[in-house]
């Protein structure tokens, strides 16, 4: 006979933390808002002192909530964020080996789409930081240093539509992949070998895609961004192709 599996009963400050999460969204809080009170959290779950302690704690390390103590004291809605949680999903990916192309596999559907969310949310501020960031990425560079930098810079261009999405998921999607890219050309060092013609494509794709935001033309701006992303991953996969070709070449033979 089968043994029916052992369920672990749900500890109550578990309950206390899922609880206070569901009312956040429910209330639509906001960052500096209060959350229940300590006294009002042990009048509710009618339960001690130590496990109301136990459950704000734990919203504490997840980022949730601070603690401020004295006059005014008690649990309040923290600003989020996203980054440190980034942070470690992006060092776990790279422990799974993710290169180049799998990168694109995604950024070729997340890009386009969200760049076609940022038309008409864009304000003459970020239209002269766009415009600002194609005349930096315009100047080719000289060194090895200026290389990686450019390389940088040119996906700060889409962080900035990202900054501008007014989906809040695809905007982390779309950052969270920027950063990935970032961290493969800085750890591989894809910046190395010198391929003017990325550059130089990047900056014609920026150009068209700041008229087609001039313009208003949603449709435009997915093509383009779809054409930008498929022409930017032929380019990331070679330049990692010759950075590893380089490896192999310059590590000493046994």
């Amino acid at each position: 006979m089968a043994q029916r599996p052992i369920r672990r009963r749900t500890k109550l400050s578990d309950v206390i933390v899922q609880d206070v999460k569901r009312l956040i969204v429910a209330e639509r809080l906001k960052p500096g808002d209060r959350v229940p009170s300590e006294p009002d959290l042990i009048e509710t779950y009618r339960c001690s002192k130590g496990t109301v302690r136990e459950a704000l704690k734990a919203l504490e390390v997840e980022g949730l909530i601070v603690i401020r103590t004295g006059p005014g004291g008690g649990a309040y809605l923290a600003d989020a964020d996203s980054e440190p949680a980034a942070r470690m999903l992006r060092n776990f990916l790279h422990f799974h080996h993710l290169d180049g192309e799998g990168v694109y596999q995604i950024r070729k559907v997340v890009e386009p789409e969200l760049a076609a969310s940022v038309v008409g949310h864009l304000d003459e501020t970020q239209f002269t930081a766009l415009e600002n960031n194609v005349i930096a990425c315009s100047r080719r560079p000289e060194s090895e240093e200026e290389q990686r930098v450019q390389r940088i810079l040119e996906l700060e261009f889409h962080n900035i539509l990202a900054d501008a999405c007014p989906n809040p998921l695809l905007a982390f999607v779309g950052r969270f992949l920027n950063d990935m890219l970032r961290d493969l050309v800085v750890l591989k060092k894809a910046y190395k070998p010198e391929r003017h013609q990325f550059g130089e494509a990047n900056v014609s794709y920026h150009r068209r895609l700041l008229l087609a935001y001039r313009l208003g033309d949603v449709t435009l701006v997915r093509v383009t961004m779809l054409e930008h992303m498929r022409d930017a991953e032929r380019h990331m996969t070679a330049l990692e192709g010759e950075v590893a070709n380089s490896f192999l070449l310059d590590f000493p033979q046994i």
